[in-house]
């Protein structure tokens, strides 16, 4: 049995096959998924899984170089942003770029999956650029 918290396996395995620079997408219940981008769906009901317990845990096995937000998450301000902007202060996040929420989903249809959580919560989504440990 795994050591780390993520015991989902589609993720799991998601992470395992990342290439430096590979996308994953992080979204909130009503992000559109690109045809053609894996889907992995994680959502149950309004807020669960929410988006801060799954980028969490994701972190626990993804190595980030950087990362998106659409920059209407600024304005919006949910309470996941206080969580990314702590997570961007300890290095967990790498670098940050800010685009519109459209830009974001045209750059979602570059990301090799996108993972559905069941967060309810304005512009809670994040891509995550894949760094390498070495």
């Amino acid at each position: 049995m795994k050591k780390t918290p993520l015991l989902n396996i589609a993720l799991s395995r998601l992470i395992a096959s990342l290439g430096h620079g590979d996308r994953v997408v992080i979204a909130d219940a009503g992000l559109p998924v690109p045809p053609g981008v894996e889907l992995i769906d994680l959502a149950l009901t309004q807020g669960i899984p929410d988006f801060v317990s799954t980028l969490q845990v994701v972190l626990s096995e993804m190595q980030v170089e950087s990362h998106v937000l659409a920059e209407e998450i600024l304005l919006k301000q949910p309470p996941a942003l206080q969580v990314i902007d702590e997570l961007t202060a300890r290095a967990a996040l790498g670098e940050r770029k800010l685009l519109s929420h459209e830009a974001f989903k045209t750059l979602t249809r570059q990301a090799r999956a996108v993972v559905r959580t069941g967060e309810c919560q304005p512009y809670c989504n994040i891509v995550l650029v894949a760094g390498v440990t070495f």
